[in-house]
């Protein structure tokens, strides 16, 4: 085989190995389809559980929420260092728990960005640790709020 027709299979097979790396690694990036101890919500129910009183806690940081949130979040910033995986150190990541209600019988729906956003799943898997009991996730969450027309503020 001629140096050319080498180098240049060469180069692909790297380019081709590179895009795979970062294709997996965007998949990878996304929140899981579940989270144990949580409910998985749709925009729909979540707002049928909110219109019947349940909390909903905005996980994303103060901007964000400041920019337009679903009517009635509470702002509880979840501020994330930690990776973006399912067993994320949660010692390098800070979220004001005491921001919560103080009972723990109290339901609540926790929404961030969408499926790439890691927040509101830290979030909700921070109140489940802290022995909250009727925990919901949105894991959708504003992007498809917004999409189904429901109300922001």
């Amino acid at each position: 085989m001629n140096r050319t027709v080498f180098f240049n299979r060469s180069v692909l097979s790297l380019l081709s190995a590179v895009a795979l790396f970062f294709n997996s690694s965007i998949f990878a990036a996304e929140t899981p389809n579940s989270l144990n101890g949580a409910i998985l919500v749709d925009a729909v129910k979540a707002k049928s559980l909110i219109d019947a009183g349940t909390r909903v806690i905005d996980a994303r940081v103060a901007n964000e929420y400041a920019e337009g949130h679903i009517k009635g979040a509470i702002s509880v910033p979840y501020k994330e260092k930690s990776a973006k995986a399912t067993d994320f150190d949660a010692t390098q990541d800070s979220f004001d728990l005491s921001k919560l209600p103080a009972d723990k019988n109290t339901a609540m729906v926790f929404y961030c960005n969408g499926a790439e956003c890691w927040k509101g799943y830290k979030a909700a898997t921070a109140a489940i640790k802290a022995g909250y009991k009727t925990v919901y996730w949105l894991r959708l969450g504003l992007p498809e709020w917004k999409a189904k027309g429901f109300p922001v503020e």
